[in-house]
């Protein structure tokens, strides 16, 4: 009863973080992106809030878990506070299942967000980076393998906007190196490489539920792979170090789910302990509230429309901008790749027509983005780690890229006015 009141209270005025074009007006502020959220969403999350078990990761949570990974094809799924948080706990726990020792190498490109790269240099790893090539923007597979040394553990791939590189040339020189392919995924959810998703390639990948992505929990994140004790190393790192991986009621039972919760677990104590009370890591709490977990699962729901969406309106963008704006050049796919698009990426024949062409769309009240960081060797807090003069393409990501959005949000109303706005571009 408490959850229908609200519902209906809230549902006099949509609120402003479910961005709702129906009633759109030409030249109406459009955004880049923004979660799909409607009255599902709302009611999961109040009646979670108000009537759920949990306030903390519970239920829920455990549910979106076990549904997302079968969606996706995956044995785990371990959700987090968000998709950066997802790479660091990631990574934390590579490196302790892997026997990585500081110093160790990670292959990256330096273009893109900057907490695919972070996590690396936390966990005091190196992260070497190689330039972009220009026709997708990911990094060119051609510099790849020179870069590889014995210290190389693993190649670290953020496909641009969705857009991957040749995943089976990634796979090949992985194999014969021996070393991971491991997937920031945060962009790219739902994309796939040679008829398959191309977290398939990966030993283990993240993804975001941030507000801008694929699906949306407000804030949060996924870390997904195969390998059991990976996955448990994931959940103790996320679970400040602790070892016990109760979920939901389990944490209630006197035996708990391993049978044996109150018992001799320290090694040098000879005494009876909670096994919830045992830190076998180093850890943090990322930990999402549960219910995120609800919205998760409505969210799951959604997602093949989601896909189907952002898939059209990048083509449909891009033939607008194709036919009305000849300065520039839309990122294509390779011929293997099948995106699921996070935005419009844009490259731009000079520094001056990216940055008229930006203001032209703002000030149309279209909103645009960098290409995220552009050279993250430019900025102030990375650029001790490399000289960004080496990786001249990857400069021009920041003086010639930008993106325009492909939300599912969108609809006939709002691509009139973007086809509109670009045709006044040159009128």
């Amino acid at each position: 009863m408490i959850t229908d009141q609200l519902i209906a209270v809230l549902s006099k005025e949509r609120p402003s973080y479910a961005k709702n074009y129906d009633n759109y007006n030409h030249g109406d502020f459009v955004q880049y992106s923004g979660q799909l959220w409607d009255e599902k969403e709302m009611y999961a999350a109040i009646d979670t809030l108000v009537n759920g078990k949990w306030i903390t990761s519970g239920e829920k949570v455990a549910q979106f878990q076990i549904h997302f990974s079968k969606r996706f094809g995956v044995k785990h799924a371990h959700m987090v506070n968000s998709g950066s948080s997802a790479n660091l706990v990631m990574i934390t726990a590579l490196k302790k299942h892997m026997n990585w020792q500081d110093g160790d190498e990670v292959i990256v490109s330096p273009v893109g967000f900057p907490t695919t790269i972070a996590p690396l240099v936390q966990n005091n790893l190196k992260p070497v980076f190689i330039d972009i090539e220009l026709e997708t923007l990911n990094f060119d597979l051609n510099k790849l393998v020179e870069k590889i040394t014995p210290k190389t553990k693993a190649i670290f791939v953020s496909p641009v906007l969705g857009n991957p590189p040749d995943m089976d040339i990634l796979q090949d020189i992985c194999t014969k190196h021996g070393i991971l392919l491991i997937g920031d995924n945060c962009d790219s959810l739902g994309t796939n490489y040679n008829g398959k998703l191309i977290t398939e390639y990966y030993y283990c990948w993240s993804t975001s539920f941030y507000p801008a992505h694929h699906i949306s929990t407000g804030e949060g994140g996924m870390i997904c792979c195969d390998d059991d004790n990976l996955i448990n190393l994931v959940r103790s790192v996320s679970w400040w170090g602790r070892d016990c991986y109760c979920v939901g009621s389990n944490n209630m039972l006197e035996c708990g789910t391993c049978g044996k919760r109150f018992d001799n677990w320290l090694p040098n104590y000879d005494g009876v302990i909670d096994h919830k009370y045992l830190f076998t890591t180093m850890g943090y709490n990322l930990k999402p509230l549960d219910l995120q977990g609800a919205i998760g699962l409505e969210q799951l729901k959604k997602f093949e429309y989601i896909d189907e969406k952002r898939r059209e309106y990048k083509k449909t963008i891009q033939k607008f901008l194709e036919d009305n704006i000849k300065e520039i050049r839309v990122i294509n796919p390779l011929p293997k790749a099948d995106p699921s698009w996070f935005g419009v990426p844009i490259y731009c024949e000079s520094q001056d027509v990216k940055e008229f062409l930006v203001q032209h769309f703002e000030s149309n009240k279209i909103q645009t983005r960098n290409y995220f960081s552009g050279n993250i060797l430019l900025h102030p807090g990375y650029k001790h780690l490399d000289n960004y003069k080496d990786y001249p393409n990857s400069n021009l990501a920041l003086s010639n890229v930008f993106f325009l959005g492909c939300s599912p949000l969108y609809n006939e109303k709002v691509l009139a006015y973007i086809e509109d706005v670009c045709k006044k571009w040159n009128a």
